[in-house]
């Protein structure tokens, strides 16, 4: 019984200590809130004059970098004013603006783009824009004056080769002189013919013989070869027609050395025969004369043993 009210009185007391146990542990802990709270507002306090110098500090160098960028942007703005002088400057002593260099630029590069990629024809070149260009003093630009000559030269160089769209196939009978008057309507355009057929005629890889295969004389073509006929412009026509005079000229100016040779080496065969001739006369008598002689001594010695006998 005694043990009973041991064990009870023991389980009260416990109860009863933990139940006043949180309290005395809040008691505690408002104590300690109340000690930071007062040390947290005098840090607080000196955080916010910290904080306060330093924007006081940053507002300044952020008015003096407003400053600056004012500044800056009002120096850029007369700069960029004395660009722009300086560039319609430039653009009145070509006799432009810069819009009027815009679209020569874009002219300008689609004329480059056709001549280098060999686009239509020369005659398309010219037109679209080259002629243009070379008129216009905005190619001495330093941005245009080195394409320029470039292009130029490029186009001279396309000009130079014959742009082939036609064919013709050689018949007996047939000359150059003869299919120039045919498909030019001059005889005096075969050289641009020649010029076109010397590497090699169109259908070269069907002939068997080699010399069948392009012309290397222009005097000798053959039945069976498909020539290339080009289109020629009018300074090709002159070149062309001045190619041909000067080689008839030159082949007449062969032909009569020619003669001179022929009449020369006939002359020089005809001295050689007649001195052989004479030298063969002039033998043929030495053996007649010797065989006289052999005979008129014969007979001497035949006579004298004749008159020994007697």
């Amino acid at each position: 019984m005694k043990l009973h009210k041991l064990i009870l009185f023991a389980v009260c007391f416990s109860l009863v200590f933990l139940a006043k146990a949180p309290l005395f542990a809040q008691d505690d802990d408002d104590e300690t809130n109340t000690q930071m709270e007062e040390m947290d507002e005098e840090t607080w306090q000196k955080q916010m004059d910290d904080y306060n110098n330093q924007k006081t500090q940053l507002t300044s160098k952020l008015t003096d970098l407003g400053k600056d960028i004012d500044g800056l942007k009002a120096s850029l703005a007369d700069k960029e004013k004395a660009g722009k002088d300086c560039e319609d400057a430039k653009y009145a002593a070509v006799g432009t603006t810069k819009d009027g260099v815009a679209d020569f630029r874009k002219k300008f590069n689609e004329t480059k783009a056709k001549i280098n990629g060999k686009t239509g024809t020369p005659a398309d070149a010219h037109t679209s824009y080259f002629d243009e260009i070379s008129k216009s003093k905005l190619r001495c630009l330093p941005e245009f004056a080195d394409d320029y000559a470039s292009m130029k030269k490029k186009l001279a160089d396309w000009e130079k080769v014959p742009e082939v769209t036609g064919t013709y196939t050689v018949v007996k009978g047939d000359c150059l002189w003869k299919i120039s008057k045919m498909k030019y309507n001059s005889p005096y355009f075969w050289p641009a013919i020649w010029d076109a057929n010397k590497a090699g005629v169109v259908n070269a890889k069907d002939l068997k013989h080699k010399s069948h295969q392009k012309i290397t004389n222009p005097n000798l073509i053959y039945p069976g070869q498909v020539l290339k006929i080009p289109v020629l412009t009018d300074a090709q026509k002159k070149e062309a027609e001045m190619k041909a005079k000067k080689y008839r000229h030159h082949r007449k100016k062969k032909d009569e050395t020619g003669k001179d040779v022929k009449k020369d080496d006939t002359k020089k065969k005809d001295d050689t025969k007649k001195k052989d001739d004479t030298k063969k006369k002039d033998d043929t008598k030495k053996k007649d004369d010797t065989k006289k002689k052999d005979d008129t001594k014969k007979k001497d010695d035949t006579k004298k043993k004749d008159d020994v006998k007697k």
